[in-house]
């Protein structure tokens, strides 16, 4: 599954709109913890096809988005459903991290 980079821009249509739960990574190029992070990302999104779209936001190309959904620290993810944001995870140490967080949303 392609994890698809988002903006401004395209924020609306990728995960507002969206027909299934979006699963939203805020990251940076400069941060290494999100560096480390990215290949579980790339697991989930592959486990999750179909099911689940995944898609990034480079804090530092879409600081608007980063603002509006109260993001304090990067990684930060966010499960979109019907457009609406549920609860932060911030900084899953592991993929076991990840899978609980999604599963107490449902996922």
């Amino acid at each position: 599954m392609q994890i698809l980079d988002v903006t401004g821009a395209n924020f609306m249509e990728a995960v507002l709109e969206a027909d299934r739960p979006v699963l939203v990574d805020f990251w940076a190029l400069w941060c290494g913890y999100c560096r480390r992070l990215s290949p579980v990302i790339d697991i989930v999104a592959k486990q999750m096809e179909g099911k689940v779209a995944v898609v990034k936001v480079n804090v530092d190309d879409a600081p608007e988005l980063k603002e509006q959904f109260g993001v304090k620290m990067i990684p930060t993810l966010i499960l979109f459903k019907n457009g609406e944001p549920g609860p932060l995870s911030e900084a899953p140490k592991s993929k076991a991290d990840v899978d609980a967080w999604l599963a107490s949303q449902g996922i």
